[in-house]
């Protein structure tokens, strides 16, 4: 595929998770405990890395920066909100993505989130990325 293609669903994962759950899959639900401050921007999880994929759980409240990526990155919303601002043929367009959502950033996709607040947010991308 070609080009810029941008997703949002609103997915089930509380299906989801329970599917997994029945067929007895391995989970964790890593939080952050609450006697803890909210890491600085940037602090995350480490979570897996899938032969050269990364799977990190990030906590902020704090804007990222605009960046694009060398590869394809998926951004879930697991906790907050969060609103995602990408670039489609030079035109800003800006998203709300509430806890169940997904943003998906193809290749070369100009793209920042700024969440509302604090917020959890599952990033899967390759290695080394932004």
């Amino acid at each position: 595929m070609t080009g810029y293609q941008e997703t949002v669903v609103s997915t089930g994962l509380s299906e989801i998770h329970e599917s997994k759950r029945r067929e007895n899959a391995r989970h964790t639900k890593p939080s952050a405990p609450p006697n803890l401050p909210l890491p600085a921007h940037g602090g995350a999880l480490n979570i897996a890395n899938m032969n050269g994929t990364t799977v990190r759980l990030h906590w902020t409240d704090q804007p990222y920066k605009w960046h694009v990526n060398d590869g394809e990155e998926v951004f879930a919303v697991m906790d907050g909100e969060v609103d995602m601002h990408y670039r489609e043929n030079g035109e800003e367009h800006i998203v709300r993505l509430t806890s169940g959502d997904i943003f998906y950033a193809g290749v070369g996709t100009e793209h920042v989130a700024h969440p509302c607040g604090e917020a959890r947010i599952l990033v899967i991308e390759k290695e080394g990325s932004v």
